[in-house]
């Protein structure tokens, strides 16, 4: 594979993405409304929603990140194995070429020498 191609992710790899952006985003929005919810009125904190939302915030965005150091290590181990891959497929044309190229001219000497 060449550097401009680039294969498509895993089925993993596309639900990481999309759980840690979710993830991320929804701890993000519930960390902002509890901050605007605690400055305007600090006893609706205490009850009620507003207790599983402050937990969201402080839980989703560590998860968030560790599934996408989870993506980026899968992504990276997916990359190495495919120019692992990449570079055997060259090298063994490169081998058959190389092996072709000294059977013809072996047939070419024999045949001058003959002649």
């Amino acid at each position: 594979m060449s550097t401009s191609e680039s294969s498509a992710p895993t089925l993993l790899e596309r639900i990481l993405a999309y759980a840690s952006l979710s993830i991320i985003a929804a701890a993000l929005l519930s960390f902002f409304a509890t901050l605007i919810i605690g400055l305007n009125d600090r006893e609706a904190m205490a009850s009620g929603l507003w207790s599983f939302v402050y937990g969201l915030s402080i839980y989703a965005l560590p998860i968030g990140f560790v599934l996408l150091v989870v993506l980026l290590i899968l992504t990276q181990a997916r990359r190495k194995r495919e120019a692992a891959q990449d570079q055997a497929l060259a090298a063994g044309s490169k081998a058959r070429n190389t092996s072709s190229a000294s059977g013809t001219n072996r047939g070419k000497a024999g045949r001058k020498s003959l002649g």
